[in-house]
């Protein structure tokens, strides 16, 4: 078989980082647009805020650090944090929920840690969590999607209730706000009620209300599929963290379905899809061999189904993320596949 050659210099390869962003960008359209149709413009508010504050904080460390500034702004992974930051937090919070958890995020998370490829934590669940343990109050502020009783906010409405706590004449807070399908799940597991009726009627085809999770879900899952046709992401932590979920409700519920929800009920609500695709996917905080990312994958979707179920919060994909990123250097020493030429070692 014969080889072109090719003389040194080789030819400059385009920035894979830039790219691999730009696509990812553009995998989060199909949801980001689902998302601010169903929930409001409250949610496109919080994603412009994290990413302003992100770029602003990225600037600023790296300026503090005495490194090139135009690059790391330029190749957009600061954006794409903050993006996916942006879409975790409640549609009617405050301002100052993605502006502190974006700088959280990238000063404490990424930058002190070395920047981009040396934060051992993914930044932008490191953002959310901090945000829910420290003010779990805001942190609940969830609107209804599309309300059908005219109480939903339009723009400068939302504006005026992001900065300054202000509402429409005749329009109460409590008129605004609605529990999640899992908060209203989990309060029925906790006062020891039957949930099978609410995780029943959650995909009724009469309620677009009820079934926002859904929609949600499956625009998510559009651009997750995306990003495996294009190559950015592999299909190993997805399908395993999917599967995760699935076989660890599926016990759960096979033990007592009146007390646990359905395996469909934890694939289609909360942040299952977008994080198997979005969140657990991270090159830099998940396990970067074969094996290890089924093990990842897998884990994260167990440790969600047990968070939601036994945990003090009603989704639990952030603090499984979390967690397995503890893991992920034991799992790729242990993974290691075998060097072309070499036996594998039997110490381990």
């Amino acid at each position: 078989m014969k080889f072109t050659p090719v003389a040194s210099p080789t030819p400059e390869v385009p920035n894979s980082v830039t790219r691999m962003m730009g696509a990812v960008m553009l995998a989060l359209l199909p949801g980001t647009l689902a998302a601010v149709i169903l929930l409001g413009w409250g949610v496109l508010i919080n994603i412009v805020l994290a990413i302003v504050s992100g770029l602003l904080a990225e600037a600023v460390m790296l300026w503090l650090r005495r490194r090139p500034v135009r690059p790391a702004l330029q190749d957009g992974s600061v954006i794409v944090l903050a993006w996916i930051f942006g879409l975790c937090l409640p549609n009617l919070g405050p301002w100052w929920l993605p502006v502190f958890g974006a700088l959280f995020a990238v000063v404490v998370a990424k930058q002190l840690y070395g920047g981009l490829g040396f934060n051992p934590f993914n930044p932008a669940m490191v953002g959310y969590v901090v945000l829910l343990i420290s003010f779990p109050e805001p942190m609940t502020r969830w609107g209804p999607a599309i309300d059908v009783s005219g109480a939903a906010l339009d723009f400068w409405q939302s504006l005026n209730w992001s900065f300054a706590g202000i509402l429409p004449s005749g329009v109460g807070f409590d008129g605004l706000s609605i529990a999640t399908p899992l908060d209203r799940v989990r309060e029925q597991f906790t006062t020891g009620s039957s949930i099978h009726d609410a995780t029943l009627s959650l995909f009724s085809s009469g309620s677009l209300m009820q079934s926002w999770n859904l929609w949600l879900s499956l625009a998510f899952l559009a651009g997750g599929l995306f990003l495996l046709w294009r190559g950015v992401i592999r299909w190993h932590i997805p399908l395993a963290m999917l599967l995760g979920v699935a076989l660890m409700a599926g016990f759960l519920w096979w033990l007592d379905p009146n007390r646990f929800a359905s395996p469909l009920f934890h694939l289609l609500t909360g942040a299952t899809v977008f994080g198997a695709f979005f969140v657990a996917t991270d090159p830099v905080t998940s396990s970067t061999t074969p094996r290890g990312r089924l093990i990842f994958g897998f884990g994260v979707g167990g440790l969600t189904v047990l968070i939601r179920n036994f945990g003090s919060y009603p989704d639990g994909v952030a603090f499984a993320v979390l967690l397995m990123n503890l893991c992920v250097p034991l799992i790729d020493y242990y993974t290691q596949p075998a060097v072309f030429g070499h036996k594998r070692d039997s110490a381990r």
